[in-house]
C-alpha cells in the first residue's frame, strides 16, 4: 500500500497550491488531485452538503487506492475534518487557516484573516479564533466572489485586484501588520497583496506546514513511497471545459491532462 497514491481534494484549483508544496516535499509520491469545481466555492454551501461531497470525493480516491487524502480546502476541513476522520481509516489531513504562525509574527498585536464565508462562520473556526484571543486581535474578513473569479481564469488584473483591495482595506485600517490567507485559492494571490500592502507587512500562507504534516503523516504510518523516481500526478475536475487545462498548467507550472470527475 505504500506506493499507492496520495489523493488531494478541494473545491475547485486552489489546492494546488497544496499540491505543488507536497509534490516539492515527497517527489518520488505518486498523487491524485480532484478539483471539484463544478460546485465551487463551498464558501457558500451549507455544512452538510460540503460533509456529503468531501465523503463522495474521498470515496472515489479510495477507489483509486488513495493511501492518505489530503483535504486541501480551508472551508472543507472546518466543516467537515471531524466527520471524515471518524469515518475513514486512512490518513486524513487538513488545512486550516495559519493563525497560530500569524500570532507569532504580529508586532502590533492585530492579524486579519481572509476566508470564504462558511468558514468564518463556522464553529470550528471561532474554535480556533478563540484559543488565540488571549495573545492577538484577530479581525476576519469573508470575501465572496473572490474564489469564483479565480475558477474562472481571473488570477491577475484590474477586476480581482479591485476586489482584493477591497476586502483587505478594513483589515489594514484596523491595524493588523500580518494576513493570514485563510482559503488555499487565496496562495495564488499572494503577488498581487504583497503590492496592495507593501513590502513590511507579513503573509501567511500554510501550504507547506500542510506538506510538511503530510509528509509526517505518511511516515509515522509507513505509508512513505519505497519508489525512487519522479511520483505521477493525476488530475481530475467536476467541470472539464475547453480552457480547464490551461488554467491547471497555469497553476501547476508545467502542461496536464485534467479528466472529468462526475
Amino acid at each position: 500500500m505504500n506506493n499507492n497514491p496520495i489523493g488531494i481534494f478541494d473545491s475547485g484549483v486552489g489546492g494546488l497550491s497544496v499540491a505543488r508544496s507536497i509534490r516539492e516535499k515527497l517527489p518520488n509520491e505518486d498523487m491524485v488531485y480532484i478539483a471539484d469545481s463544478l460546485n465551487a466555492p463551498y464558501g457558500n454551501k451549507s455544512d452538510e452538503f460540503i460533509s456529503m461531497r468531501s465523503s463522495y470525493i474521498i470515496d472515489h480516491l479510495i477507489g483509486m487506492k488513495a493511501k492518505a487524502v489530503v483535504v486541501a480546502c480551508n472551508t472543507a476541513t472546518v466543516s467537515a475534518i471531524d466527520m471524515l476522520r471518524n469515518n475513514y481509516s486512512i490518513p486524513i489531513i487538513g488545512v486550516e487557516p495559519g493563525i497560530k504562525p500569524a500570532v507569532a509574527a504580529s508586532k502590533s498585536g492585530t492579524i486579519g484573516v481572509l476566508a470564504t464565508e462558511q468558514t468564518v462562520n463556522s464553529v470550528s473556526f471561532q474554535n480556533l479564533v478563540n484559543r488565540f484571543s488571549d495573545e492577538a486581535h484577530i479581525e476576519t474578513q469573508s470575501c465572496p466572489g473572490l474564489v469564483e473569479l479565480m475558477e474562472t481564469h481571473k488570477f491577475e488584473g484590474h477586476e480581482i485586484r479591485y476586489m482584493l483591495e477591497r476586502y483587505v482595506m478594513p483589515l489594514l485600517e484596523k491595524g493588523a501588520d500580518t494576513i493570514v490567507m485563510g482559503c488555499t485559492h487565496f496562495a495564488f494571490l499572494t503577488k498581487i497583496l504583497r503590492e496592495i500592502i507593501g513590502s513590511e507587512l507579513k503573509i501567511i500562507n500554510t501550504y507547506q506546514a500542510v506538506a510538511i504534516e503530510t509528509s509526517r503523516q505518511l511516515n509515522v504510518n509507513n505509508l512513505l513511497t519505497s519508489n525512487t523516481k519522479d511520483g505521477d500526478t493525476e488530475f481530475l475536475s467536476s467541470n472539464v471545459h475547453e480552457k480547464t487545462a490551461l488554467l491547471f498548467e497555469k497553476l501547476w507550472g508545467e502542461p496536464v491532462i485534467v479528466s472529468g470527475f462526475a
